[in-house]
């Protein structure tokens, strides 16, 4: 019997302009190297998504949650470590300096604030996860549009 999904939370993170935050992961990584990522990860022990959500964007960039502003899907996919995850990504405001994350050492190596017509970027090493953080965004920025945002 194969083991159950790794559960994991991602936030698409939306500043005052309508963009949304992306960081590269670090070529060394070993689940999606060197590709352009939401901020997530996996719940830990006795959390739910949302506690999860809290933590990792605290974790991955130093600011705090100030809203979730809905569901943006669920994704199930397997990495290219082989295991399966099943992923709950929310859009979200923060507080804190936006043009001043603070990057987890050896995780990640830049961010980009994109907008909708600028996700094209996103496609650069699209091979390592078959385009999945593409079709993340382009859901988040439907989500934006259909909130009016």
């Amino acid at each position: 019997m194969p083991p159950e999904p790794l559960r994991c939370a991602g936030a698409l993170i939306v500043d005052d302009d309508g963009r949304l935050f992306f960081q590269r992961r670090s070529p060394q990584r070993r689940l999606f190297p060197n590709v352009w990522d939401i901020v997530g990860g996996h719940l830990e022990p006795g959390e739910d998504f949302e506690t999860a959500l809290h933590r990792e964007i605290t974790e991955e960039t130093g600011w705090t949650v100030s809203h979730i502003l809905g569901l943006v899907g669920e994704y199930r996919y397997t990495g290219n470590d082989g295991i399966t995850r099943i992923e709950m990504d929310y859009l979200v405001r923060v507080d804190g300096d936006l043009s001043r994350p603070r990057l987890e050492v050896g995780k990640h190596t830049e961010f980009r604030w994109l907008a909708e017509h600028e996700v094209a970027v996103l496609d650069e090493h699209r091979d390592v996860n078959d385009g999945l953080i593409r079709r993340i965004a382009e859901d988040g920025f439907a989500t934006l549009r259909s909130i009016g945002l």
